[in-house]
């Protein structure tokens, strides 16, 4: 962490931490921060304590997870593809997770943690349609050829979803759009262990390369000509960080735009190494997660926005703007 300012890690710590308590105070029973804290600490009144610990929390860690996930990914990918607009949902993995939880919603498979284990499932199968596309179309990891094989197959899962909602009951329509618009209101403490365990793992990873993720941040032929067999280190990169998006979508769905935005905040605030990026988004990561999904749950009240519109509302203006920024570079 010596790179990077520690009044950096501090900043984040402080805002991951207002974050959560902000998820935890506000709701249909609003509390105060004091209130929060003794719930947590077991001494406060009973109906709090309960509303905080088994309702708001495991919603809150959920977020936090989930964030950090989708940040660390999106700054994998980007350094990778050495493209600052790359994001997790470019290649394919969301609509390989949104074809997965439709199919089992739609055939009626939806007992408990179906759903999720069938999104990861159909992401990890687009993640190797991706690897598969790409090496028959290149043979090699290109991160070019990689990008657009993620385009063909993310449109291909697109059209999958649509023929297979075309004939199913409303109901079952309303709940995978629902789904597919993300939400962190299914939050259970068995799925967010689970899902935190991975995501912990993904990251740790992506960190443990954060050597590998700045030489090739330079370029192919600098990469190789430093002793980088680029092409495995891609394809590995690759894979660790689209898994790792994929968890994050069969936990909470789909929610867009956190890989593109917080990388760039994170550089924006002076991370300096791969390593400190990844690290660095993913407690920003966190962050907007939480604070997205506070407002999808207060603004209209007591109707629930899709939080992966309002993180939506946030991102396609800065992509705009990343995209007019670059063109005039």
């Amino acid at each position: 962490m010596s790179g990077a300012p520690r009044l950096l890690w501090g900043m984040l710590a402080l805002a991951l931490l207002a974050a959560a308590t902000l998820g935890l105070a506000v709701g249909a029973v609003p509390l105060s921060p004091a209130e929060v804290w003794r719930a947590l600490a077991a001494a406060g009144d009973p109906s709090a304590s309960a509303i905080v610990n088994d309702l708001r929390l495991p919603r809150v860690m959920l977020g936090i997870v989930v964030g950090a996930g989708l940040a660390a990914s999106g700054t994998a990918l980007q350094s990778t593809l050495r493209n600052p607009l790359a994001e997790p949902y470019l290649l394919g993995v969301s609509g390989g997770a949104a074809v997965g939880a439709v199919l089992a919603v739609v055939l009626g498979l939806t007992g408990p943690g179906f759903v999720p284990i069938a999104a990861f499932g159909g992401a990890m199968l687009a993640v190797l349609l991706v690897l598969m596309v790409a090496r028959a179309a290149g043979g090699r990891a290109d991160p070019r050829i990689l990008l657009m094989a993620g385009v063909v197959v993310g449109a291909f899962c697109t059209a999958a979803i649509m023929v297979a909602l075309a004939t199913a009951p409303e109901g079952t329509v309303r709940g995978a759009l629902w789904w597919m618009m993300g939400s962190l209101g299914d939050a259970q403490w068995s799925g967010v262990r689970w899902i935190a365990l991975y995501v912990a793992g993904g990251i740790a990873c992506l960190a443990w390369w954060g050597r590998d993720l700045d030489v090739l941040a330079l370029g192919e032929d600098a990469a190789a000509s430093l002793g980088i067999d680029v092409e495995r280190v891609t394809r590995r990169i690759f894979l660790v960080a689209s898994l790792l998006a994929a968890a994050t979508v069969a936990g909470a769905g789909l929610i867009g735009f956190v890989g593109l935005i917080v990388p760039a905040i994170a550089r924006a605030l002076g991370t300096r190494s791969a390593r400190e990026t990844v690290l660095a988004s993913a407690m920003a990561g966190g962050t907007l997660v939480v604070v997205a999904d506070v407002v999808a749950r207060t603004v209209v009240r007591p109707t629930e926005l899709p939080l992966g519109a309002v993180t939506a509302l946030i991102g396609v203006p800065f992509f705009l703007w990343r995209l007019r920024n670059g063109a005039a570079r």
